[in-house]
C-alpha cells in the first residue's frame, strides 16, 4: 500500500477572519441595491449563524426592478435613510437570525462596511458584541454609539495575496504553541 504524504501548505489557507469577510464579499452579489452591495455574516464560536444583503424586503419589487428613489433625488449616502425601499445588509441579517429563532447575542457581525447609526443601534440591542468591517461610512453617530455600548469594533485589512496578514501570522503561532495543526 502506497503512503499517501501530507502536504503542509498552509499558506493559502485563510484564516478565519478572511474566511468570514471573504463570504461577506459573495453575500454582497446577491444585493439589488443600484448604489452599493454590502453583504453581512453573523459568526458565534466560528459558526455563521446568519446572513443579509442589502435590498428590498420580501414580497416588494426590487431596485433593480423599479428604480432607486434616492439617485432620482439626488441624496447623498450616509443620509434620510427613511428614503429607501432597502433594508441593509445588517439589518437584513438580524432579521433572519430572529425570523428562524436564531440566538445571536455574544456574537460577531463581519460586514463589507461599516455599519450606519440605525443599523448601529439594532447591532447594540441585538447584543452582537464585536464588528469586524473592510471599508468605512462616513456616519460618526454611528462609531460614536458603537464605542460607547462597549462592543469592540475592527477594521479589517486585506493583505495581498500570497502574503498572510498579522492576525494569520498571530493565528499560527497560536495553533503551534497548541500543538494544533
Amino acid at each position: 500500500m502506497k503512503k499517501i504524504e501530507k502536504k503542509e501548505d498552509h499558506a493559502s489557507r485563510p484564516s478565519w477572519e478572511e474566511y468570514f469577510m471573504d463570504i461577506t464579499h459573495l453575500v454582497s452579489k446577491r444585493s439589488t441595491c443600484l448604489r452599493r452591495h454590502v453583504g453581512a455574516v453573523v459568526v458565534k464560536d466560528k459558526k455563521i449563524l446568519a446572513t443579509g444583503y442589502n435590498g428590498a424586503p420580501s414580497r416588494l419589487d426590487h431596485c433593480l426592478d423599479v428604480g432607486c428613489l434616492r439617485l432620482e433625488k439626488g441624496i447623498p449616502s450616509g443620509e434620510r435613510h427613511e428614503l429607501c425601499r432597502g433594508l441593509h445588509a445588517e439589518q437584513n441579517a438580524i432579521v433572519q437570525a430572529a425570523y428562524h429563532g436564531v440566538g445571536i447575542q455574544g456574537s460577531t457581525l463581519y460586514c463589507t462596511n461599516h455599519p450606519c447609526a440605525i443599523c448601529s443601534k439594532m447591532i447594540i440591542n441585538a447584543g452582537i458584541n464585536r464588528v469586524v468591517y473592510e471599508e468605512g461610512y462616513a456616519d460618526a453617530l454611528a462609531a460614536k454609539m458603537l464605542r460607547e455600548s462597549g462592543i469592540r469594533i475592527e477594521k479589517f485589512n486585506r493583505m495581498p495575496k500570497g502574503k498572510p496578514g498579522r492576525s494569520v501570522l498571530k493565528q499560527r503561532k497560536r495553533r503551534k504553541a497548541a500543538g494544533e495543526s
